[in-house]
């Protein structure tokens, strides 16, 4: 207990460390929570045995978390489950919520006002607490590995520490062992089909990635159902169980540590909850997959196409992509320009996107071309003669080029999907974009699909239209805001505008005024005048707008979402007469840009 104690304290700026009777009696109660969170760290620890612990040889692989020793028999059911999962929680998170807690009104009393003392504090409490967050949610799964991937895509707000452990949680989350995953795969088969694991598959090979809720395996089919190469998605065992246990867990959280999010939190929940039968998201991708083929983009995304009759509630049978994932590509691409060496592409990139999200002025302020390409090549810089400098910088311009249309790509195809089909993806984090061999953007896991109505894809696209002009009308905006369902205590329109900059357009306002996160800025605002009402559909289109704007992060690029949409949300407002009727048929009408 002294030895764990000894190192959160270190964290913690000086004499914040001290307790006496010269410190404020506020200070006295939060090192006592602190002290009983520690208490209870050992407490739990001897009363609940996880009965998912993480394998002893979890990281021995070519990855940092990529080869685990998978249990083969997974529990049954256990009654006490929810309780043991929330003590778990609790014993790692609420030492974590308190010394953040407690950081921050240290520096208020104490008026600590040196900037760079602040900033390097801060950094050690995050490389302090991120492993242990990653830890909490290997041991946990369920819910927490999804938090984590939405986390590990907000590189331009979450802290790099916490970006950067969370980011194996991608698509390398541990995944049962194949055996287990082909009783359910035979189980789901003999209850759909009458058919036998051998009847459909020649092959069932490793698995593919392991999230929240299921892994993919690649498989190939018999001949009798057509002899194709598959990807194969089984759900984990218990999963909708532990699913709606968790989120009573993080509803607790965010009352105590994200007071605001709320309504975000109740809409993510009926979402999500709706994943948990791979039917619907086989239907979601046939629907997708038709429309997209109808649209300006069929010939530069694809979305596979599912085998319907293969499919079941804990199974999902869909056509195998052959590709990377984005940002993957883009790494690779820079190695390429490094000399192979992926490492210190890995610390380039990740270097650039501090860089971007911490400088002074939100990034605007560039060092230029030339000395950015100095830095990337580093030690190699002055062996180089001028024509291998200038075709590195060729290699180079050429890899950002392709990486800002392959990004703007996948805006416009997201853009075209929510203002005239009305039907998108609520959760295009980065493992779910993959660049094909063939040069497409491959498009995958339809789970959380998001449909919108007709007057919910108008009033949309008022706000985005209205956003996106180069000259702000607050009036316009505040007034599109309370079409679309949007009402404040005060109706301050000044305010409601920039709650609709910060839900469906950009983080910059309030990183200008020093909030360092969403959060932070969302709470000032509501500090000002709160928002009574949010619509329901608003909430996961601003979730995707703040998935892109973190994907641009990991990308180097600083995004504006109401840019990139406002000429789809234009084409859905002129086109308001007969062709919008056809689109809740799912046909969508070929429009030409």
């Amino acid at each position: 207990l002294t030895s764990r104690l000894h190192d959160a304290l270190e964290v913690l700026p000086l004499p914040a460390v001290v307790i006496d009777d010269s410190m404020p009696a506020a200070v006295h109660r939060y090192w006592l929570i602190w002290w009983f969170c520690a208490v209870w760290n050992f407490i739990v620890s001897a009363a609940a045995a996880s009965p998912y612990p993480i394998p002893e040889d979890f990281g021995s692989g070519t990855g940092k978390y990529l080869i685990p020793n998978t249990r083969k028999n997974p529990p049954s059911v256990n009654p006490l489950e929810p309780t043991i999962r929330a003590l778990k929680f609790w014993r790692r998170v609420a030492p974590i919520v308190v010394h953040y807690k407690f950081t921050e009104y240290w520096f208020k009393v104490a008026h600590v006002g040196d900037k760079r003392r602040r900033y390097e504090t801060w950094e050690k409490l995050h490389s302090t607490h991120a492993p242990t967050g990653l830890t909490c949610i290997l041991e946990l799964r369920g819910l927490f590995v999804k938090i984590g991937q939405v986390m590990s895509s907000r590189a331009d707000f979450v802290p790099r520490q916490y970006v950067d452990v969370f980011s194996e949680l991608q698509d390398s989350v541990p995944p049962w062992e194949k055996d287990r995953v082909q009783q359910i795969v035979q189980q789901s088969l003999m209850e759909s089909q009458g058919l036998q694991i051998e009847d459909v598959f020649d092959t069932f090979d490793e698995v593919l990635g392991s999230a929240s809720i299921g892994q993919v395996h690649k498989a190939k089919l018999t001949p009798q159902f057509g002899g194709e190469v598959v990807a194969v998605k089984v759900m984990h065992p218990n999963a909708e169980t532990r699913f709606r246990n968790d989120f009573k867990i993080f509803r607790t959280l965010c009352k105590v540590a994200l007071p605001g999010w709320d309504p975000i939190l109740r809409e993510l929940e009926m979402q999500m909850m709706t994943e948990f039968d791979y039917t619907n998201e086989g239907r979601n991708l046939l629907r997708v997959g038709k429309n997209m083929a109808k649209s300006p983009y069929a010939n530069k995304v694809k979305v596979p196409n599912p085998m319907l009759s293969l499919c079941s509630k804990n199974l999902l049978v869909m056509e195998y992509l052959e590709g990377k994932k984005l940002a993957t590509s883009v790494e690779d691409k820079l190695a390429s320009i490094v000399g192979g060496d992926r490492l210190m592409a890995r610390k380039v990139l990740k270097a650039k996107q501090q860089a971007l999200f911490e400088s002074k002025h939100s990034g605007h302020q560039r060092k230029g071309f030339l000395k950015d390409l100095n830095e990337i090549l580093g030690e190699n810089n002055s062996s180089m003669s001028v024509l291998e400098k200038a075709a590195k910088a060729r290699k180079l311009m050429s890899m950002t080029r392709d990486a800002r249309n392959k990004l703007s790509l996948l805006l416009d195809a997201t853009g075209h999907q929510i203002f005239n089909d009305g039907l998108y993806n609520g959760d295009p984090h980065p493992g779910n974009i993959l660049v094909l061999e063939c040069g497409k953007l491959g498009l995958i896991d339809y789970g959380q699909t998001r449909s919108l109505t007709k007057h919910d894809r108008l009033a949309l696209a008022a706000v985005v239209c209205a956003l996106g002009k180069k000259t702000l009308d607050i009036h316009e905006v505040s007034n599109a805001m309370n079409e679309f369902g949007f009402h404040s205590r005060d109706n301050n329109e000044e305010n409601i505008a920039k709650f609709a900059a910060l839900y469906f357009d950009s983080d910059a306002a309030g990183k200008s005024l020093g909030y360092a996160t969403p959060q932070k800025y969302l709470q000032h605002l509501n500090s000002i005048d709160p928002m009574v009402d949010v619509p329901d559909p608003a909430v996961f289109v601003a979730r995707t707008s703040f998935l892109f704007r973190g994907l641009g992060a990991l990308l180097e690029q600083k995004l504006q979402t109401s840019q990139h949409w406002k000429k789809h949300a234009k084409i859905a407002i002129d086109a308001k007469g007969e062709d919008l009727q056809l689109y809740n048929l799912g046909i969508t009408p070929i429009v030409s840009e």
